[in-house]
């Protein structure tokens, strides 16, 4: 079994490192290709090829000891995190054994940072200027936590904890999420999809930091609310429950394919205020005729994603600083966009799923340098309002996987300034007539 293994993955490792589309969706499509592999086949070619996306500079400087293909060797290489040895040496040869018997005696500490990390030189250097670069770097190897949400609008979390803890998910060791009061965090990679809560819409998959951003827009009942870059409709779910499926919300993509994806979701959450909507990048007339009426804008910003290593460890090899660059560039322009469509005294969220300031706390400068109408609000005052335990929050949501065991994420929240009311020293004659009012907005 172990020989067929290694050839699994170094087949999937074949199309993945071609770097021409992301690993899961290589891996799902692979998958496709091969129906008859059970799960555990399936999980053990998974967690075999995205170790080596893990460790791939430290594994490819292994492998240049050793004969025979290289991908072989990255392909056996991450299989050890897999197999016990002695499995493992079942589907090596003599030669191949004594490899990899050498290269863990390799005392990986020794290595430079970049290699024994695995992490390109260009992100390295933006770590290192981070606060506790080596933790946060070791943490985001790591393999994370499957975090989950219930549906506020149909059940509550205790209740699902305990069918939990009283069926075959206990294998999986379910607990409260420490900071947000609707996830439940679940060990290993159980078949979500095919439990009937979940077909029920009782809970949905959302890591912790997205919850919390999500928290951060606390949208009020009746409200008008706008998901600018929606997706695949997880941070919507949310907000539509927590107006309590009242009001309106728009579920704004570019993506007609992603919003489609989102829309079975939606179905099975119960939840009749959310509008989908598909835009044009610029100049859309839909967008154009809400300038002005939303209490509550969401963007959770198209960005690199280097929040995320712990679930796509292929971002840190499929970026560059010229990728960047341009993503920056849309950041500042939804941004811009969105705020917009913010109502006199409403709120905008802005959020990455990054960890680099030139994403996150200089946009946020860049912002509110172009839009003086707009000031910043204590981000972690109206956290802490929902999120009991999460004290350690200034102006800007910061979460970091060494530090709150959730995906890299920032948040930045801005409230519209209302119009100037008129003195009250002026007679009110005077005042109407020298400056007519704005015909009211209807934000209905």
């Amino acid at each position: 079994m172990a020989a067929v293994r290694i050839d699994q993955v170094q087949s999937v490792l074949g199309e993945v490192l071609q770097w021409e589309y992301p690993a899961d969706a290589v891996l799902s499509h692979w998958f496709r290709g091969h129906p008859k592999l059970g799960m555990r086949d399936r999980a053990e070619v998974a967690n075999g090829v995205f170790d080596v996306l893990r460790h791939l500079r430290r594994y490819r400087n292994f492998a240049e000891s050793g004969t025979g293909p290289a991908a072989r060797r990255l392909a056996i290489l991450g299989l050890a995190s897999v197999f016990h040895r002695t499995v493992l040496d079942t589907g090596l040869s003599e030669q191949e054994q004594h490899w990899l018997s050498h290269v863990h005696n390799i005392d990986v500490a020794s290595l430079p940072r970049v290699v024994r990390d695995s992490i390109p030189d260009w992100l390295e250097e933006r770590l290192a200027a981070l606060d506790a670069p080596d933790s946060l770097i070791q943490a985001l190897n790591q393999s994370a936590p499957l975090d989950i949400r219930i549906n506020p609008m149909r059940t509550d979390r205790d209740t699902v904890l305990k069918e939990l803890r009283d069926g075959p998910a206990a294998r999986n060791d379910p607990e409260p999420t420490p900071y947000s009061p609707w996830g439940i965090r679940l060990q290993g990679r159980p078949p979500l999809n095919r439990w009937p809560m979940f077909e029920k819409g009782l809970i949905e998959v959302q890591d912790e930091g997205s919850q919390i951003l999500t928290a951060l827009m606390a949208p009020k009942r009746g409200e008008m609310v706008i998901d600018f870059c929606a997706g695949a409709g997880g941070k919507t779910l949310l907000l539509g429950a927590l107006m309590r499926s009242t009001g309106r919300l728009y579920a704004f993509d570019v993506s007609a394919a992603r919003l489609a994806r989102a829309k079975p979701r939606f179905a099975r959450s119960g939840l009749s205020n959310i509008v989908p909507v598909v835009i044009n990048a610029e100049n859309d007339q839909r967008v154009k005729r809400l300038r002005g009426k939303a209490h509550r804008v969401l963007v959770d910003a198209p960005c690199s994603g280097l929040g995320t290593l712990r679930r796509n460890p292929d971002l840190k090899w499929r970026q560059h600083p010229g990728s960047l660059d341009a993503l920056k560039q849309t950041q500042a322009n939804i941004l811009r966009q969105a705020a917009r469509l913010v109502a006199p005294g409403g709120r905008l969220v802005y959020g990455t799923c990054s960890i680099l300031p030139e994403e996150n706390e200089d946009q946020v400068a860049l912002f509110l340098a172009e839009n003086p109408e707009f000031t910043q609000i204590d981000a972690g005052k109206i956290v802490a309002e929902r999120c009991k335990n999460l004290t350690d929050q200034g102006l800007n949501l910061k979460m970091r996987p060494d530090v709150h065991g959730t995906d890299g994420f920032f948040a930045a929240v801005f409230e519209r300034a209302k119009p100037a009311k008129p003195a009250t020293a002026e007679p009110l004659e005077e005042v109407v007539a020298e400056s007519p009012t704005e015909p009211e907005i209807d934000i209905n």
